[in-house]
């Protein structure tokens, strides 16, 4: 009998393997889709593709710092192979947090529609807040999903060196000339993540020739002091400043002051500096408690310092600076910035006025008589509370008037500058205050813990913040259809666009309190 199974096998067999085959192809090529990679000039990346959006999280732009420390960052070794990049990378050393901290820290995340060089995306890179002391690029309120899809942008978060990790100023205790750039470190860092972007973000379908960077208080800082150092000349084309504000640096003397107080809370004497290079990170982190000699109040501070290697100049004193007066700006606050650190202390909700003075002496950061400041705002808003006036007297003296200085100073440079006030309240007792904006601007009201919450309002008024972040950051300017018109900030109009439901623009909002503490000289705050 012949073998009539033996060909009916064969065929079943080969049809099962080219089956395979096919799954296997495939499946190849749908891991390929979902977990793409890219080459970067270091080398091969591979990401998480979610949706229609690609995200890329703790691709190194910098060398591990460990065995470095207070020196200038240097470029990563290249490697073999495809690194990981689904998670993302540590954050600076720091108290505060419960992410992991690394002196190995200089990490950033991609978020893109497509990896494809030649599609000429618009870029935008955040720089996080945290008063130069604290936070990272992996906050989920800035996940760049939401732009990504609304904008069709390449959004770009980075994390750095802070607090004396990046800013510790040792040039004049003795230091190794290796320090050199101790002061200012934390910002070179900033230039190399955007070098990186300049060579690998087109590989990301973004265009280094239209990077936006954009920051919230620490970070908006981080931006107005970027904008007086040289060597950031042609790594960014637009700029948008949220709640931060550099007019100036620490001094050197007042820089030396303060690592000279953290010498003593760690018990060093000058002649020890060197020691700080090998102590454990926790050591110099637990250290940062040192009370701050300049201030004479709160934690030791450490920001950008007058250096005169890398900053050589004030960022906005005692003009704005003229090397980056081409390039667009966008500088806005929050009504009731001050209402987020202090708001929290009962007491500042039932203040009386007789104890309205002493509360206010030590909260608005300028040398002026409170009493004098209490009588002209009661004389301004007769309706006004003692504590309605704490709120707006330390917000206007503190903070808001440090972007009032550096958008008048744009403004006689005939520069495209534009200025927002964020109004609109979260409800009776928060109303407005610092840090708001960033869910607004990055359109992610809806995720946990977001101070806007994700009603219907927040909703609308967030696509029409990010909206204007996004025009900005195609165009250079940030109207758009759903805004009324947004005219640029010249003096003396000050015309600003008040965010609120409906947005409306207005001239010069606050004048009778910005000529109010206009009397006195303004003193930078540890921002």
């Amino acid at each position: 009998m012949p073998n009539l199974a033996t060909p009916s096998r064969r065929l079943v067999l080969k049809g099962t393997l080219a089956a395979g085959a096919a799954g296997l192809s495939l499946g190849t090529a749908a891991h390929a889709q979902t977990r793409p990679v890219v080459e970067t000039a270091h080398g091969k990346v591979r990401g998480r593709r979610q949706g229609g959006v690609s995200s890329f999280l703790g691709i190194r732009y910098g060398a591990s710092t460990e065995g470095r420390r207070f020196q200038a960052p240097i470029a990563p070794e290249a490697w073999d192979g495809i690194m990981d990049a689904t998670a993302y990378g540590p954050s600076s050393p720091q108290g505060r947090t419960d992410e992991e901290t690394s002196e190995d820290c200089l990490f950033l995340n991609v978020w893109t529609r497509e990896t494809r060089t030649g599609r000429n995306r618009p870029v935008l890179v955040y720089f996080h807040g945290g008063a130069y002391a604290h936070g990272s690029g992996s906050s989920p309120l800035y996940d760049g999903t939401s732009l990504v899809e609304r904008g069709d942008v390449v959004i770009v978060t980075v994390n750095h060196r802070l607090n004396v990790f990046g800013y510790g100023y040792f040039n004049r205790l003795g230091a190794p000339e290796s320090w050199a750039d101790s002061g200012n470190a934390g910002q070179l860092d900033l230039i190399l993540s955007l070098n990186w972007v300049r060579n690998n973000i087109a590989r990301f379908g973004g265009d280094p020739d239209k990077v936006t960077v954009f920051g919230q208080s620490g970070g908006g800082a981080k931006i107005a002091t970027l904008m007086a150092m040289p060597d950031v000349d042609g790594l960014f084309h637009h700029a948008w400043t949220m709640s931060g504000q550099q007019v100036t640096a620490s001094g050197p003397l007042n820089a030396t002051q303060r690592s000279r107080a953290f010498l003593d809370e760690l018990g060093l004497a000058v002649s020890d500096i060197d020691r700080l290079s090998a102590m454990p990170m926790s050591e110099l982190v637990g250290a940062l408690s040192a009370t701050d000699p300049v201030f004479g109040n709160g934690s030791v501070y450490f920001g950008p310092t007058l250096d005169f290697r890398s900053l050589k100049r004030h960022p906005f004193y005692p003009d704005a600076p003229q090397q980056s007066a081409h390039i667009p700006m966008v500088l806005g606050n929050t009504k009731d910035e001050t209402r987020a650190f202090l708001g929290g202390n009962p007491d500042n909700h039932t203040l009386t006025w007789e104890e309205l003075p002493d509360a206010l002496a030590p909260q608005m950061r300028v040398d002026i008589l409170p009493e004098y400041v209490v009588e002209k705002y009661r004389e301004l808003f007769p309706d006004y509370t003692p504590s309605e006036v704490f709120f707006a007297a330390t917000t206007a003296g503190r903070s808001w008037r440090g972007q009032v200085i550096e958008a008048d100073e744009r403004a006689k440079q005939d520069t495209a500058t534009w200025v927002y006030q964020l109004d609109w309240p979260v409800d009776d007792k928060v109303r407005a205050p610092h840090t708001l904006d960033i869910p607004l601007v990055f359109d992610t009201t809806h995720v946990e813990g977001a101070l806007s919450g994700n009603s219907p309002e927040a909703r609308k008024l967030a696509a029409l913040m990010s909206e204007s972040l996004l025009s900005f950051a195609s165009a250079g300017n940030p109207n758009h259809a759903a805004l009324p018109e947004w005219g640029k900030y010249t003096l003396p109009d000050r015309r600003t666009m008040v965010f609120d439901l409906p947005p409306h623009a207005e001239d010069d909002p606050r004048k009778a309190e910005r000529e109010l503490f206009d009397t006195v000289p303004y003193v930078q705050p540890g921002t």
